[in-house]
C-alpha cells in the first residue's frame, strides 16, 4: 500500500476507471452477440437494429479510450458483412 497521500488517490480512482472499462467492455461484447444471434435467427429487422446499437457502443468505447480504432473498425466490418448477408 501507498505512503503518499496523492497516490493512495491515484490508486483508488484507477480501480474505480477499471471497473468502470470492465462494464462498458461487457456491454459492448454483449452488444456484438445481439447482431450474432439476430444473424443466426434470420431476422432482418433485429439485426438492423442490434447493428446501429453495437455501432454506437464501439464509437462511445473508442471515444472513452477504451478500445483501440483498429478492433473498432474491424469488428464493424465485420457486423456489416453478417447483416448484409440477410
Amino acid at each position: 500500500m501507498a505512503n503518499i497521500k496523492q497516490q493512495v488517490k491515484r490508486i483508488k480512482t484507477n480501480e474505480k476507471r477499471r471497473l468502470q472499462n470492465a462494464s462498458f467492455k461487457s456491454s459492448m461484447k454483449t452488444a456484438l452477440k445481439a447482431v450474432d444471434a439476430a444473424v443466426a435467427k434470420k431476422d432482418a429487422e433485429a439485426a438492423k437494429t442490434a447493428y446501429a446499437f453495437a455501432c454506437k457502443k464501439l464509437d462511445k468505447a473508442l471515444a472513452k479510450g477504451v478500445v483501440h480504432a483498429n478492433f473498432v473498425a474491424r469488428n464493424k466490418s465485420k457486423i456489416a458483412k453478417l447483416v448484409n448477408t440477410l
